[in-house]
């Protein structure tokens, strides 16, 4: 009888901790966000680019230490990107890192954006001098007259005029701005939202964002 109990009382510690590992997933992503300790509502929102799909914009700049902070946070995210999820980052505040940042993703190299923060802010290089930037880049490997034509191109002056219209949109005061769908800014502050908390705070408003679109 005894030896009964004790495979009764197996099974029943074996068949909680299986009904656990279905709740937990559950309970995760149910977690629930308060306005204005989290997010806010933006006063004007704007129409998303995105068509049919929820945008995700983070303004950011490379000189932005908290950016720096987050760039771990947002790009593991970015990793595991829903399908009905577009992501952006726009670079403000310093039309020489918006150079920087989008002659990289032209290049196709944005693996590189984690150095150019360590650069910054660790090792103490200013990227924003176009001499030294050029250079720093041709050490990653960027051949030279790639990198002077992707510089160069005149799309760049397009894309960093872009940048500064779309901050005056958003009324952006500070980076980083994590934008969710044209009408949720994420809030980061001590003690209310931390940064390893962005995939869950971004779940949270996209799954808002599809009800709201009737997804």
């Amino acid at each position: 009888m005894q030896t009964r109990r004790r495979w009764l009382s197996v099974v029943a510690v074996q068949t909680a901790l299986v009904a656990l590992a279905f709740i937990a997933p559950a309970a995760h992503a149910q977690r629930q966000f308060n306005e204005g300790a989290a997010w806010v509502k933006l006063a004007h929102p704007q129409a998303p680019e995105s068509g049919s799909k929820i945008e995700v914009i983070e303004f950011f700049s490379y000189g932005c230490i908290h950016c720096y902070h987050l760039e771990e946070h947002i790009a593991a995210w970015a990793a595991k990107l829903p399908a009905d999820v577009v992501f952006k980052r726009v670079p403000v505040f310093s039309a020489p890192y918006a150079r920087l940042y989008y002659t990289l993703e032209l290049l196709g190299r944005d693996e590189l954006n984690a150095k150019v923060f360590r650069a910054i802010h660790d090792e103490r290089i200013n990227l924003q001098d176009e001499a030294v930037a050029l250079a720093w880049l041709e050490r990653q490997g960027i051949d030279r007259a790639r990198l002077r034509d992707a510089w160069n191109a005149f799309s760049l002056n397009a894309k960093i005029s872009r940048t500064r219209t779309l901050a005056g949109l958003y009324a952006l005061e500070a980076t980083p701005s994590v934008i969710v769908d044209g009408k949720y800014r994420v809030v980061y502050a001590p003690g209310r939202l931390e940064m390893n908390q962005t995939a869950d705070v971004l779940a949270f408003l996209i799954a808002k964002a599809r009800s709201e679109r009737g997804k």
